[in-house]
């Protein structure tokens, strides 16, 4: 009797047993599968100029660019389970602005911020989101200290930088024999490292800088720097400015007929500068870009779709870097399956950069993405096929050339 009660005991409970662990994980199986499909949020923040000096070469085509890339990963990524959305903001180059806007961003749960077209308001970004959550998609500006002493390990500089493009122009420029200059500069913080890179550079190869001036951006009056400039006689009259300064200042070089007595060069374009400016006075002009929609099949179809998302119009290297950083950032957000700001930089930096803009490219541990640049020369008015075949690509300067090494100065470099 006892044997049985025993035994019967032994089945009741383990009957009991049974059922509540058959209850319980019942219960628990929708809620590891609702945390398994639950989508990660990840919103971008496009912050950029719309109404200033830069905006034809960043601005509205900066949120096409972006827009652009979200769409093409998500085609190519049905089944990522993201939730991806974009804003923008134009901070009207004020760097005080852009931190603003960048602080209410992190409230807001924004996880990347894109562009930012200027040197002075990138930096400011970058140290506003260092030991937040948001990594800095720094497509926009070209200061060299983004990756060096004010590296950090939530952002990445993606299109050029001060270095590079500079030095590119200036090497090409003395070796055709221009060792004697004249600078014209924007009153900013980048185009006075580019300054301080040509004097260096300069030095370096016996050449020499006669004079320079700087002016305010957006100066409408170039006359008195352009006489300078004559009056110097220096071979080459390099300008450093960009957007709307750039072509002001070109168009009053013809009023002076600065050239052919003088070589005007230029640091700082895009191709949206030069179709402004026009081929008759631009020509012969030699640059350096890291993009020109026109240089190959893929540049051309991938800008082909920019213009038709942008309603006209092509992709200016800033726009195709924004696409770019953004597609390879949504990459790295779905192979780390995480938004959190180190874990996705590492995950960049780890993954080879490759899309329809950009290829063969690599995001160095200073956060520095290395890929080949342009050497371009403006072309004569019966050279064009069209209004925006404005450049002759006169070399393709790979990645490890045209960038300089990584610096100590960062601490991410060991």
């Amino acid at each position: 009797m006892m044997n049985n009660c025993r035994k019967t005991g032994i089945r009741v409970v383990s009957a009991a047993f049974l059922m509540s662990g058959l209850i319980s994980a019942t219960l628990l199986v929708p809620i590891k599968a609702a945390a398994q499909t639950a989508p990660l949020k990840v919103k971008i923040g496009v912050l950029t100029d719309m109404t200033s000096i830069f905006a034809a070469w960043s601005g509205k085509g900066s949120v096409v660019a972006t827009q652009l890339a979200v769409d093409d990963f998500k085609s190519a990524n049905p089944r990522s389970n993201l939730d991806i959305s974009v804003v923008s903001a134009d901070f009207q180059l004020q760097p005080d602005l852009a931190v603003a806007i960048t602080k209410k961003w992190i409230d807001d749960g924004v996880t990347a911020i894109v562009d930012v077209p200027l040197s002075a308001a990138a930096l400011a970004v970058n140290s506003a989101i260092r030991g937040t959550s948001v990594v800095g998609l720094l497509s926009g500006p070209r200061h060299d200290d983004l990756t060096t002493k004010e590296c950090s390990p939530n952002s990445v500089q993606w299109t050029y930088d001060s270095s590079a493009i500079t030095r590119s122009t200036t090497t090409a420029v003395v070796k055709g024999g221009g060792k004697r200059w004249f600078i014209i500069r924007q009153d900013a913080l980048g185009a006075k490292v580019q300054e301080a890179i040509v004097r260096t550079q300069l030095d370096a190869t016996g050449g020499q800088v006669l004079g320079s001036v700087s002016m305010p951006s957006g100066s409408a009056d170039y006359s008195s720097a352009l006489l300078q400039a004559q009056s110097s006689r220096a071979e080459v009259v390099s300008l450093v400015l960009g957007g709307t300064d750039l072509v002001n200042a070109i168009k009053q070089s013809n009023e002076y007929a600065i050239q052919p007595q003088q070589k005007i060069t230029i640091l700082s374009s895009s191709v949206q500068d030069i179709k402004a400016i026009g081929l008759p006075l631009a020509q012969g002009l030699v640059t350096t870009e890291a993009f020109y929609w026109n240089a190959d099949d893929r540049t051309r179809s991938f800008s082909q779709r920019f213009a038709k998302a942008a309603g006209g119009g092509m992709p200016s290297d800033v726009q195709a870097g924004a696409y770019s950083a953004t597609y390879h950032y949504l990459k790295a957000v779905l192979a780390a399956r995480s938004t959190n700001a180190p874990n996705v930089v590492s995950k960049m930096k780890e993954l080879p950069v490759s899309d329809t803009a950009m290829e063969d490219g690599k995001v160095r541990p200073d956060g520095r993405m290395v890929h080949d640049l342009y050497l371009l020369q403006v072309k004569a008015p019966s050279e064009s096929k069209g209004p925006w075949d404005v450049y002759k690509i006169l070399r393709k300067i790979p990645g490890d050339e045209a960038f300089r090494p990584m610096s100590k100065q960062c601490s991410l470099v060991k």
